[in-house]
């Protein structure tokens, strides 16, 4: 039996609607979705876990897929819950399928958002070095951190995403996530399982992809979820949920209640 972790963790809308439950990626947490939970909560109950080493979550030195999806499964076994709606976007979404795929009487509706079940080349080394390379005990303030890691992380919007997990305690800055239990799991985040002999997941599923983002390719998906749908987000890439919320919250709607 795999040792699970207590997932802090948000609650918007209704015990009386649907549940849905939101996975964040990689250095995210339930915060960055609040915005889109609340609108979403309006037609569903609406949870979004903080995955463990993110967010309020506790700290475990493992953070795998199985891991991950052990934490979801008890998640939803300790609030009763027989069959969830899932969205999961990047890493989330990477955690929903693998969940999809080993507990699909679980699973109602699926909505991975810009991510396939692949293992990707990319590296998140430069990144986290760069990380870990700021010195915390200079920084007064975010804009400085911020100014000090435009040379390795040049795009804004993402330094400032990264950076939201730098918390500022007693006076001084620190990092809430642990670089160093990033650094050594990152290469499970960018890869996708081994599905092997798993069954299909012939559940119903919608991926959406945001245009300008080359993460989703439609012949990565159709093997393991055979009746998923692709919709591509025009002006949209990788962050599909931030740069077309309005579009991106219709889709999700029209298909969960489709």
């Amino acid at each position: 039996m795999m040792k699970t972790v207590e997932l802090a963790f948000e609650e918007l809308g209704s015990s009386d609607d649907c549940p849905l439950i939101i996975l964040h990626g990689f250095f995210a947490s339930s915060r960055n979705w609040r915005q889109v939970a609340d609108r979403l909560s309006a037609e569903f109950h609406v949870y979004v876990p903080d995955m463990r080493n993110h967010g309020v979550s506790p700290h475990d030195p493992l953070m795998d897929y199985a891991s991950m999806t052990a934490d979801l499964k008890s998640f939803i076994d300790q609030r009763g819950m027989t069959k969830v709606n899932l969205l999961g976007h990047s890493m989330g979404g990477k955690i929903a399928m693998w969940f999809a795929l080993n507990y699909p009487e679980s699973v109602d509706k699926l909505v991975v958002v810009d991510i396939a079940p692949v293992s990707y080349k990319h590296s998140f080394d430069h990144l986290i070095q760069a990380l870990k390379s700021l010195p915390l005990s200079e920084i007064s303030n975010r804009k400085q951190a911020e100014a000090m890691l435009a040379a390795d992380i040049p795009e804004l919007s993402y330094r400032q995403f990264l950076l939201q997990n730098l918390v500022l305690n007693h006076g001084e800055y620190h990092w809430r996530i642990d670089l160093d239990i990033f650094y050594r799991m990152a290469p499970n985040i960018t890869a996708f399982p081994d599905a092997g002999q798993s069954a299909p997941f012939e559940g119903n599923a919608l991926f959406i992809a945001g245009a300008d983002s080359n993460y989703v390719k439609p012949g990565d998906i159709a093997g393991l979820f055979p009746e998923a749908q692709l919709d591509v987000i025009e002006n949209a890439g990788h962050w599909v949920h931030v740069q077309q919320p309005d579009i991106f919250i219709e889709r999700v709607v029209d298909f969960l209640l489709g």
